[in-house]
């Protein structure tokens, strides 16, 4: 089973990655759409959350299109500054971070709005600045909802699969995840293996769907 710690190792990796940028994008995203009100928001409420519906070959059919070598990004990138995505780990962190952006965002969302505006304004009348607010008040009150968020898109990013594998391929020891190492075992009949990467991959998302079912919102410390 020696073959089996190199995806998983670069599986945490692109999931921890794909998190991290989630939590800069999905975050921002949720407290935009919760305290700004503009034409069309809840049309861009929608279109973010697509990821969440549509089937993850579709999702990286279109990161080909936008990031392949042909595509307007993806040219680009590489005319300017030599990058190519496809085939790659970091393809594999743009393509988990597009499905599971939608857990983020709408968890960011749902927690902002949340918070009692009233202690917001309070701490503005105490002589706070927005942004003092936001981090000393908004941000504490809502932290539960956004970490429970951003542990399920975590437990989403280790096992992508369709996306990934559209635009990473299975290249072992660079781009092939346990979730693709899985199929790739299942095709070549190395029953044991795909045993064995499929227990380490339900034994973690367990493990962080049971710590993000206790940061869940509401609940009360204590509880069982």
């Amino acid at each position: 089973m020696d073959g089996a710690w190199v995806p998983l190792a670069l599986t945490l990796k692109v999931a921890g990655w794909a998190t991290f940028l989630n939590l800069l994008l999905g975050v921002g995203t949720g407290f935009l759409l919760a305290r700004k009100r503009f034409f069309g928001r809840e049309l861009l409420d929608a279109v973010l959350t697509l990821p969440m519906v549509m089937p993850p070959t579709v999702l990286g059919y279109y990161l080909l299109v936008l990031i392949g070598r042909r595509g307007p990004l993806g040219e680009w990138l590489q005319s300017t500054f030599g990058i190519s995505l496809i085939f790659t780990w970091q393809g594999a962190v743009i393509a988990s971070t597009i499905v599971a952006f939608p857990l983020v965002f709408k968890a960011a969302r749902a927690a902002f709005e949340s918070v009692d505006p009233q202690l917001e304004q309070a701490a503005r009348v105490l002589g706070l600045g927005e942004a003092a607010v936001f981090l000393r008040v908004t941000l504490p009150l809502a932290w539960r909802g956004i970490m429970a968020g951003l542990l399920l898109a975590f437990a989403r990013a280790t096992g992508e699969f369709g996306a990934t594998l559209m635009v990473a391929g299975s290249i072992p020891g660079k781009t092939q995840t346990l979730s693709i190492a899985v199929y790739e075992a299942v095709q070549a009949g190395q029953d044991d293996l795909a045993n064995f990467l499929v227990l380490v991959t339900s034994v973690t998302c367990i493990a962080v769907l049971l710590t993000a079912g206790r940061l869940a919102p509401g609940r009360v410390a204590g509880q069982a």
